[in-house]
């Protein structure tokens, strides 16, 4: 179980707390969900000319680029369909490296859209962003997982063998 808070685990807690636990338990999704693999080759195909994957302290960027004297970085997405789960993963990663020290602009980016989406740190992503840490911090600790609540994104869900009933 990891010892920490994970931008994915924010990405989660904002869809599904059930989730959360799961993944920070290691009991990872089925591999061979489709919309899993559809989202990892848009994420290796897009945006190959600029520096991806670069790992700094718990926080794992998609890309990071310099951009009018400004650190940009970004977190490519396979489509919209989870605006507040992206926003507030990319609000969590430039927190982080605020703490560091870091200043940087985020953006999220759809290849398959042709759409970016520019995402900044605010107060109020903030306050999200400590109640959302506190809970998975909570949930991570539990030692069951919260109860099935169905949600209108279990349809797209690989871990819904852990839920159905």
């Amino acid at each position: 179980m990891p010892d920490h808070v994970t931008g994915t685990l924010i990405w989660y807690w904002f869809i599904c707390k059930r989730e959360v636990w799961l993944m920070a338990h290691e009991l990872n999704p089925r591999e061979d969900f489709e919309k899993l693999q559809l989202g990892r080759l848009v994420h290796e195909e897009a945006y190959r000319r600029d520096t991806k994957e670069v790992v700094i302290g718990n926080v794992r960027l998609d890309l990071i680029r310099e951009k009018e004297g400004r650190i940009l970085v970004g977190e490519v997405k396979k489509s919209n369909s989870f605006v507040e789960p992206e926003i507030m993963q990319l609000a969590f990663y430039l927190r982080e490296l605020r703490k560091l020290g870091i200043e940087a602009d985020g953006q999220l980016m759809f290849p398959t859209e042709r759409r970016k989406l520019s995402v900044e740190l605010t107060r109020e992503n903030e306050q999200k962003l400590d109640t959302a840490i506190a809970e998975i911090e909570r949930i991570m600790s539990a030692q069951r997982p919260p109860p099935f609540e169905r949600n209108h994104f279990c349809s797209q869900c690989a871990y819904l063998e852990f839920c159905a009933s």
